[in-house]
């Protein structure tokens, strides 16, 4: 059983939803972002989604944007992320960890040696924005082969025939982006969510999270009610761009312990 299943069977058993925080790797800087992780376990994470920087990092907004910016600064690449994610698993072993990001990268790096590497670093899942379903079965092959989830993504728009797809190759849990547009807007439509899941559930056995527009504890509990994860990246991010080297990792602790709370009342 993987850690992701695992986790979420626990979450099931107790009757509570996950909380799921995004972090940039490398932002806003290679020293922060393994005690950066540890920091959203201790707040409260049951799984942390890893992003690994990119220079067109299209699906995302301004916030997200920066962060890859900052982190590309300082030469962060695939290679670093990995290591990264190896230094975390060396004091953790049960938060499941989903690096989330592009497919050059990984294109650039080789699938296989890509996915043997993400075993031997602890990684669960894999989420690549620009691979879809229908073009990456190779790819994903290659993944499950060494144990990683891969995870991918359903929007408003998702048709039937991508919703069948999506169920019959993800693994771990479904990313449902809540909204049209990029990540950090701020237009969440909780009724559309509200009609939406269940559709989603009549196809999809495994955990849906719920991501984009989540921006306080508020619309985090709204949002909570209605799947079984919460996706909070760019108010996150957000907060480690207005924090000072003395006070990010502990800003960042506060306001996912805040998100953690709120999670819980639903």
């Amino acid at each position: 059983m993987s850690r992701i299943q695992t986790v979420f069977e626990k979450l099931k058993l107790h009757k509570r939803k996950a909380l799921i925080p995004f972090v940039t790797a490398g932002d806003p800087h290679p020293k922060f972002t393994v005690p950066l992780l540890h920091a959203l376990v201790e707040a409260g994470a049951d799984v942390i989604e890893l992003g690994v920087p990119f220079s067109d990092p299209m699906a995302d907004g301004p916030t997200i944007q920066r962060a890859s910016e900052r982190a590309l600064k300082h030469h962060v690449g695939l290679h670093h992320v990995l290591d990264m994610v190896s230094e975390f698993r060396s004091k953790d072993a049960n938060t499941p960890i989903v690096l989330m990001g592009y497919g050059n990268p990984i294109e650039a790096m080789g699938w296989e040696t890509f996915a043997r590497r993400c075993e031997a670093a602890g990684v669960d899942g894999v989420l690549t924005v620009d691979f879809p379903p229908e073009e990456g079965h190779e790819a994903f092959a290659h993944l499950e082969k060494h144990g990683i989830d891969p995870i991918f993504l359903l929007a408003p728009t998702s048709t039937d025939a991508r919703m069948e797809r999506v169920a019959k190759q993800a693994r771990g849990y479904v990313y449902y982006v809540s909204l049209k547009g990029v990540t950090g807007a701020v237009h969440l439509d909780l009724s559309a969510i509200k009609v939406k899941i269940p559709q989603l559930r009549k196809r999809i056995n495994l955990p849906i999270g719920v991501g984009f527009g989540i921006r306080d504890a508020a619309t985090a509990l709204a949002v909570a009610k209605l799947c079984d994860g919460v996706v909070v990246g760019s108010r996150i991010v957000q907060e480690i761009e207005n924090s000072n080297e003395q006070n990010v990792v502990a800003n960042v602790r506060s306001l996912v312990k805040e998100l953690r709370q709120a999670v819980d009342k639903a």
